[in-house]
């Protein structure tokens, strides 16, 4: 990890001849925001001293304490290779303040550090892997987005046939060339569908090279005439995009879910990790499947999760125990998707299993079966539940779970509930292309 300081930025800066800087944070749904200032601007920056009016940010503050402060981490700052080579632009991703120079509590960056700092207390660092989904789609005659893709690849399959490989390559190149370790890249299921995986990183890092992938995922596929969407379930006959979160704590550098004198390799403190996952994923839903479409991906046929079970080897289920062991134990959680906010995920999922380990809860059994060849009788005898089936649902579960609601804050909490709502309400109302499809002739 980096460890810049002040006079380190301000030499590098005149080094490379940047002439731009990006000051980025992320608003509470997950959106990348910034402002920029010319550089000679810096100073002041790094002084802390450069102001916006989060009231015009949804989900921010009100018009009544409108000014909030960009602090920026100075180990963040990166410049953007796909930028001029003259008057470089350059960025920081910065933690949001208030006026009396207080941490903005709603500020999502905030969210996940403190769950970490509660981590760091114990001991332990949180380290996480995302497998990255995501559609390169054409653009239209004004380079609007489509749905469209001429290609036909499938999983794992190379160019020609698979048309994006070129896009996704330089991706890769990219990510790599801003310091982000890619561990693969290949072809997903459904045609024009892509996964990038990253390698493992604590927490912290990991939320702030997730923002950072969205943003060069696009800009490089622009630049190959396409247009990349992170939307969970973009065409309804083929696979979704997930985001699987793969997850382990370290306590001295050694990784505490593996235990070879165990059946399937695992620790207690991995069992309690999952029993925690699982006692509060209807609530945690909420956060990794923000969106309305999030759940059209949560449903049988597609390998997604739609049931709250884990296996040691069924991949179908909503949390499963790659068959690596030892030092590389870990618990992959297969529901997240990449719309969701990814300080606020890693947050909710790093508490709720701290909880785990505080309380000594055990899962129930492994169902190693796929629960959608399971008859009706099988499931209930299993006693296993279905995840949220929608956005609405969902809220209400993040509703009833105070010790959820407690991770992101009660005041965010409150927003976040308010508005995806409000979402899914102006959703039903639309009538929908299937409808006119199913009613309009005959009735």
């Amino acid at each position: 990890m980096r460890n810049y300081t002040r006079e380190e930025i301000m030499e590098l800066v005149e080094e490379e001849d940047v002439g731009f800087i990006r000051l980025q944070f992320t608003d509470i749904f997950g959106n990348m925001k910034n402002m920029a200032i010319p550089v000679n601007q810096l100073p002041k920056a790094l002084d802390n001293r450069i102001v916006f009016d989060g009231s015009s940010i949804d989900g921010y503050a009100r018009m009544e304490e409108s000014d909030m402060y960009l602090y920026p981490d100075l180990n963040t700052f990166e410049i953007f290779p796909w930028r001029p080579q003259q008057g470089k632009v350059a960025r920081f991703i910065c933690n949001v303040y208030k006026t009396d120079g207080t941490p903005y509590s709603q500020d999502p960056r905030q969210v996940l550090a403190k769950a970490i700092a509660e981590a760091k207390e114990l001991g332990l660092s949180f380290r996480v892997r995302p497998e990255c989904e995501f559609f390169l789609f054409h653009t239209d005659e004004n380079g609007m987005a489509t749905t469209t893709t001429h290609e036909r690849a499938s999983y794992f399959d190379v160019g020609p046939l698979d048309m994006g490989e070129n896009a996704r390559r330089d991706i890769v190149l990219t990510l790599e060339e801003m310091d982000i370790a890619v561990k693969s890249s290949h072809h997903e299921h459904a045609p024009g569908q892509h996964e990038i995986d990253m390698e493992f990183a604590e927490a912290s890092c990991m939320a702030d090279d997730l923002m950072t992938f969205k943003t060069v995922v696009k800009t490089i596929a622009k630049r190959h005439g396409l247009h990349a969407s992170f939307m969970p379930k973009p065409l309804s006959s083929v696979h979704g995009s997930g985001m699987h979160l793969n997850m382990y704590m370290r306590r001295d550098d050694k990784n505490i879910f593996t235990d070879q004198g165990d059946a399937y390799g695992l620790s207690k403190e991995a069992y309690y990790f999952i029993a925690g996952i699982m006692k509060h994923i209807k609530a945690i839903t909420f956060i990794t499947n923000p969106l309305v479409n999030s759940y059209k991906r949560l449903v049988t046929g597609y390998e997604a999760p739609s049931h709250i079970a884990w296996s040691p080897i069924n991949k179908t289920q909503l949390i499963r125990i790659p068959s690596i062991r030892g030092e590389s134990t870990r618990i992959e959680l297969t529901s997240p998707d990449p719309a969701a906010n990814p300080y606020l995920a890693l947050a909710v999922c790093l508490k709720a299993g701290l909880q785990g380990i505080k309380d000594r809860q055990l899962p129930p059994s492994a169902i190693d079966q796929t629960i959608a060849k399971m008859s009706a009788a099988e499931v209930a005898t299993a006693q296993v539940e279905a995840l949220p089936r929608t956005l609405l649902e969902a809220a209400g579960a993040f509703e009833e779970d105070e010790f959820i609601r407690s991770v992101v804050g009660e005041e965010l909490a409150r927003k976040l509930i308010k508005a995806k709502k409000a979402e899914y309400l102006d959703y039903a109302e639309k009538v929908s292309t299937w409808e006119i499809e199913q009613y309009l002739h005959r009735i």
